[in-house]
């Protein structure tokens, strides 16, 4: 669509694909610096606002944590989603504008049902990455404060290897793997009825 801007885009989202999980949580330890040398509130400041504690605040670094992985995982679902729009066919988008479909039908009713399954499998597999999150969480916060950004995977490796209390570290890293387990057979299942479809 030639669109300014979409060079720019692209790269800063897929940078994150590169580069590993520890360093995305430095960088974003950078730019989340409740000091002056913090980016994101040094730019804040020139306008009058902040500083605001990204890290220190509970909901706050719940809130930044949530963000950082956000962007950590759009590489992969956008590569996913485009892939889906290239198999939308040309032939039946033509046809829907010659009935008449404006944009929002043609969305609604064409692409939507087309990537749907795209969809639900790249669902499927962030949940599952987003369950396994542990290195970026770790660089950024490591849990803190307290424990409002501990996620699952960062709770068997406190349990284990800081409070040494490996039972009930094994006991959540089963209920971890039940979970993945239960994610993969439905990623299995909705692929199988793919294949079916497409077969």
């Amino acid at each position: 669509m030639k669109i300014r801007g979409t060079v720019i885009v692209r790269t800063s989202v897929l940078v994150a694909w590169a580069i590993p999980g520890v360093v995305i949580g430095v960088i974003w330890g950078m730019l989340y610096n409740e000091t002056d040398a913090g980016i994101i509130n040094y730019a804040l400041s020139t306008i009058g606002l902040g500083p605001i504690s990204f890290l220190s605040d509970p909901t706050m670094a719940l809130l930044s944590v949530t963000l950082a992985n956000i962007w950590r995982g759009t590489a992969f679902s956008m590569i996913l989603m485009y892939a889906g729009l290239k198999t939308v066919s040309k032939d039946i988008l033509e046809a829907a504008i010659i009935d008449g479909a404006n944009a929002w039908q043609r969305m609604k009713s064409v692409i939507l049902p087309a990537i749907a399954p795209i969809i639900l499998v790249n669902l499927i597999i962030i949940s599952i990455d987003t369950f396994n999150t542990f290195d970026m969480v770790m660089a950024l916060t490591g849990g803190g404060p307290g424990n409002s950004t501990e996620v699952i995977a960062l709770s068997i490796y406190t349990a284990i290897f800081r409070e040494f209390n490996l039972g009930e570290g094994a006991a959540t890293a089963v209920v971890l793997l039940v979970i993945n387990v239960g994610m993969t057979m439905v990623y299995l299942k909705v692929l199988g009825k793919r294949g079916a479809v497409e077969s």
